[in-house]
């Protein structure tokens, strides 16, 4: 049936073909009479039409089919591209692999790396002394002395917190032996802070003048007195925001006297004490607060006062400003300051002092464990 339709269809286009010719024929004879037999002869294409959408229609039917099967070449010739391209890519991938091989083993990362670390170290210490092994060798200083001056005591003579804080004061710029010889008749005068509060500046000066600056310290003791008559009931405060009031006591005098007549640890940083904690590169500091800070970080509260006792004996003994005994000193080989003083030993035994060169100690009423050890009572003022 669908053959019979087709050839129809197919007839009915060649006689149609047949009655275009004939009217173009009539057009070229003249006259509107052409013209309008020549319309239904453009009508014949649009009988052509359906064809072409059914061939059309045909080609549609079949492009499914080719769209079809495209989809299976397709991955073949993916896959075969893919075949191609793989050696390309793993070849690309063996050049480009030795790059980052010789960026992992660069040795100039290698060395760049390696002294970064070690400049900081040696910024911050510049022995090249981690912070670790700076406190043990700190401690272990301090656990020396302790063997060397086990009986180590605060150098002034003094019976009550008043006594002491006055002496500390008189201290500055000489000898707790001067003052300990001087102190004797200061307090057989003037005994108590409304005593002292109360005397005559000119018999004060009288007093104190051995120990220089005499006039100074007289302001300051009488000054210190009075403080403590009117602020403390004549008491000598406990509290080192109290003490630093007082007239010439700063934070050094506070701490001698809360250590030593409270019992409250504290670290006495005196001209001794600045000394050696930086000859043994305990710190660089010259400010005694930054000074005071920095080693207090490197040892526990609780020994603060004892240590500073033996940092104070050791630097008036043997490691002295001038010219240390290098050759006598029993830590020599912790310290990395050795070498400055005199290192021949039997030159350095020339240059100890006190006890350790045989000679009397700075106090004339010492503690009996000092007496015990072997230890000399300094002689009073105009003994020789």
């Amino acid at each position: 049936m669908s053959a019979e339709r087709d050839s129809a269809v197919g007839e009915q286009i060649s006689d149609g073909g047949r009655k275009t010719a004939k009217a173009a024929k009539t057009a070229a004879a003249g006259g509107s009479a052409s013209a309008k037999k020549a319309a239904p002869a453009r009508k014949t294409p649009a009988r052509k039409t359906p064809a072409k959408k059914a061939t059309a229609k045909k080609a549609t039917a079949k492009e499914p089919a080719a769209k079809k099967a495209a989809p299976a070449r397709e991955p073949a010739a993916k896959k075969a591209s893919a075949r191609k391209a793989a050696p390309a890519k793993s070849s690309a991938v063996l050049k480009k692999a030795p790059a980052p091989r010789k960026q992992v083993v660069a040795p100039k990362k290698a060395t760049a790396s390696v002294p970064a670390a070690p400049a900081k170290t040696v910024a911050a210490h510049p022995q090249g002394e981690s912070r670790t092994a700076l406190v043990r060798r700190a401690r272990r200083i301090n656990r020396e002395l302790a063997e060397v001056y086990p009986y180590a005591h605060p150098e002034l003579d003094f019976e009550n917190p008043f006594q002491l804080v006055v002496a500390t004061v008189l201290s500055a710029q000489t000898t707790d032996l001067r003052v300990n010889q001087t102190t004797p008749a200061l307090f057989a005068k003037y005994p108590t802070p409304e005593d002292l509060a109360a005397a005559d500046p000119e018999e004060v000066e009288e007093i104190l003048r051995p120990t220089g600056f005499f006039r100074a310290k007289t302001k300051s003791v009488i000054g210190l007195s009075k403080a403590l008559v009117e602020q403390f009931g004549g008491e000598v405060p406990g509290r080192l925001e109290d003490l630093v009031k007082l007239p010439g006591v700063g934070r050094k005098t506070a701490f001698v006297v809360l250590g030593n007549a409270f019992g409250r640890p504290g670290i006495t940083v005196d001209t001794h004490f600045q000394r050696l904690v930086r000859r043994w590169k305990w710190t660089d500091e010259t400010d005694p607060d930054k000074i005071e800070a920095a080693v207090g970080a490197l040892f526990p509260k609780s020994d603060w006062t004892d240590l500073s006792h033996h940092v104070i004996w050791h630097g008036r003994r043997i490691c002295h400003a001038r010219k240390p005994a290098c050759g006598a000193c029993p830590i020599a080989p912790l310290c990395p300051a050795y070498g400055e003083g005199e290192t021949d030993p039997e030159k350095a035994e020339k240059l100890l002092k006190y006890e350790k060169a045989g000679r009397p100690g700075q106090r004339l009423k010492p503690p009996q464990a000092y007496l015990d050890a072997g230890g000399r009572a300094a002689p009073p003022l105009g003994a020789g």
